[in-house]
Formats: structure tokens, C-alpha cells, sequence
């Protein structure tokens, strides 16, 4: 456990947000589910969520924000409040400069709302990364170095280059390191940039990460102070028995993960022991090991733990639930905690 360096917060304290993975339902479309995300942007922004978040996946069948810029910009035309941006955008994928020119386009177009968050997993197969980059041949700084060059396509002081990011110049956009290790968290400090964790899938170095990352913070012009946010899961219903229930699709999407199948979310079944061995059991709750399940109750009891334990200034959710009024409902019964 991280020692207790900053002062107790109750979760009304700080600031909850959305992790949309735009998860494609088994049996729907990737229409369906870009509607849904619009439907759930909505609903969070009314309920006073503080930023909504898609990431870069690519080559997978459960997953439609390969786009990720698109969909952001898509996001932020149907609401008007809420912060939107990349949890992440896979900067190797992508020259710094084009990244630079995207986000540059969002902010001018719903200025002083988006965030762009930087990880430098591929987010995808070997195969795909090779689509996607040509090379796979990276050295030791080049992350550090591509988050350097992109940092100064933002700058006012890159007027006078050769190379600029137009529009995108001089804007003011919050860039994060995400991390599911103490990698991204040393350079965050370094760099004194925010930081996110991936405990969501991750969570075996958050304690460390965090650690790392506010021990060794550096002050920079963008941020005095370190700032972090910890992504887990959430599902929440009327009992803690149709919480588990629901959370039945979540544990099939994660078995998939461990055995490399992307496949639509399924519905949710009434029996996973029919489903999973008691290793592929033990793998996946290891994994998931900052997944809360329950009522409001419950749910309220372990996140509170959850951020007595962490001192995080931020939470992110993120929600694979199959039928999306239910997952609505799981968001509105978090909002009700964050009131009380």
C-alpha cells in the first residue's frame, strides 16, 4: 500500500470519469455501438462525469475505436461539456506531427475540452503493427523522444520551424502518459506531465506506478503538482446478484483476451463454472483484481477502500456490459455515490 502521504478523500472529492472501450455486442452492429457511446456520453455528462475516453485498439472484433481521433470528434459533437479525448492514442503507431495536426483539429473545433493521452503499447497484433507502422524497429527513447517532438508541434515556440502543426500551434491540450507498468510513470515524473494507470487489465504494478510516479514528479509550466488517475471496472445493478449476473459477459470478454480471441461481448450466462476451467478462474480474477461488482452498497464499500488505499486524484470506469440500458443504469448508480 502507498504510505499515506496525502489527506483522506471520500469519493465525492474527486472527479469520476468514462473509459469506452466501444465495445461491439455480439449479434449488433458497430452503428449500434457508436450510438450507444453517444447515448452514454450524454447521460454521464448530465450526471456530472469530468471526461470521457476512448482508446486505440486495432484488428479486433470487440473493439470499434480503431479511429480513435474520429470517434473522439464524433463524441464531443453530441455533448457539450464533458472533456473528450484518448485514453490512448498508441503513439508509435503514429508520427508525432499527424497526431499533433488531429488533436490540434479537435481542440480548435470544442475548444477547451480535449485531453489526449499518449501509451506506447500497440494496441494490437505484431501482424497489425506492421500494417500499421511498416517497421517494427524501435529503439530504447524513441517513446520518450516521439512525446518530446509532439509536445513541441504544440508549442508556441515552434513557430519558426520548418515542420508545424497547423492548426494545433499554441494550443493549450492536457497531454497524459498512461501506463500499465512504472515505465510511463517515471517518465510522466520526469516529464511532469499527469499520469493514468491501466488497472482495469493491469493491475499488478499500481501501487509501484504511483509510487514511482509522485515520488519523483517534476514540476513543469503545465503542471506544478503530480496528478494521477487509476482506470478500474465497474458493474453496478439494483442487487449484487444481478450485478454478478451481468458481470457474466465481462468474464467471457476476459477469457478471450487470455486466449487471444477478440469475438463480440455475448450476453451474459447464468453459470460461468460451465464455462471456465478453475485456472482460466484464478487467471482471469488475478487480472481483474480492481473489477467492483455489486450494488450500490457494495460498490460504494470497495471503491471507497479502493481510494483509501490508492489516494488517487482521479477514477476512471470502464463498463463491459451487455445490454446498454443496464450499463446506463450501472453509470447512474455510480453518479448517485459521487453525490453522497
Amino acid at each position: 500500500m502507498i504510505s499515506n502521504t496525502r489527506e483522506p478523500k471520500k469519493l465525492a472529492d474527486i472527479p469520476i470519469s468514462v473509459l469506452d472501450l466501444a465495445t461491439i455486442l455480439d449479434g449488433k452492429t458497430t452503428a449500434d455501438t457508436y450510438k450507444n457511446s453517444i447515448d452514454l456520453a450524454k447521460h454521464v455528462e448530465q450526471w456530472g462525469f469530468k471526461r470521457y475516453w476512448l482508446a486505440e485498439h486495432h484488428s479486433m472484433e470487440s473493439i470499434a475505436s480503431s479511429a480513435t481521433s474520429v470517434l473522439i470528434g464524433h463524441i464531443a459533437g453530441h455533448t457539450s461539456t464533458i472533456r473528450v479525448g484518448a485514453g490512448g492514442i498508441m503513439l508509435p503507431n503514429h508520427a508525432p506531427l499527424v497526431i499533433a495536426e488531429q488533436f490540434g483539429t479537435l481542440e480548435t473545433m470544442y475548444p477547451g475540452r480535449i485531453d489526449l493521452g499518449l501509451g506506447r503499447a500497440p494496441g494490437s497484433d505484431q501482424v497489425t503493427m506492421r500494417a500499421l507502422r511498416r517497421t517494427l524497429v524501435e529503439g530504447p527513447n524513441e517513446f520518450p523522444e516521439s512525446v518530446m517532438e509532439l509536445k513541441r508541434y504544440f508549442s508556441k515556440e515552434n513557430g519558426t520551424a520548418k515542420v508545424r502543426a497547423i492548426p494545433g500551434e499554441g494550443l493549450d491540450i492536457p497531454i497524459w502518459l498512461l501506463g500499465s507498468s512504472t515505465f510511463s510513470a517515471q517518465l510522466a515524473a520526469i516529464l511532469g506531465m499527469p499520469f493514468a494507470f491501466a488497472s482495469h487489465f493491469a493491475p499488478t504494478h499500481l501501487q509501484a506506478a504511483l509510487k514511482l510516479y509522485r515520488e519523483n514528479f517534476q514540476p513543469s509550466k503545465d503542471l506544478k503538482d503530480p496528478y494521477d488517475l487509476a482506470c478500474i471496472n465497474v458493474i453496478a445493478a439494483d442487487t449484487d446478484e444481478e450485478a454478478g449476473y451481468l458481470a457474466t459477459s465481462f468474464y467471457q470478454f476476459a477469457m478471450g483476451i487470455i486466449h487471444g480471441s477478440t469475438k463480440p461481448l455475448q450476453p451474459p450466462i447464468r453459470n460461468m463454472d460451465e464455462v471456465w476451467s478453475e485456472p482460466e478462474k484464478a487467471a482471469i480474477l488475478q487480472m481483474m483484481k480492481y473489477t467492483f461488482i455489486g450494488s450500490a452498497e457494495t460498490i460504494k464499500v470497495k471503491l471507497q477502500q479502493f481510494l483509501n488505499e490508492t489516494q488517487v486524484d482521479e477514477i476512471m470506469v470502464t463498463s463491459h456490459i451487455y445490454d446498454h440500458q443496464a450499463r446506463i443504469s450501472s453509470y447512474e448508480i455510480l453518479a448517485n455515490l459521487w453525490k453522497d
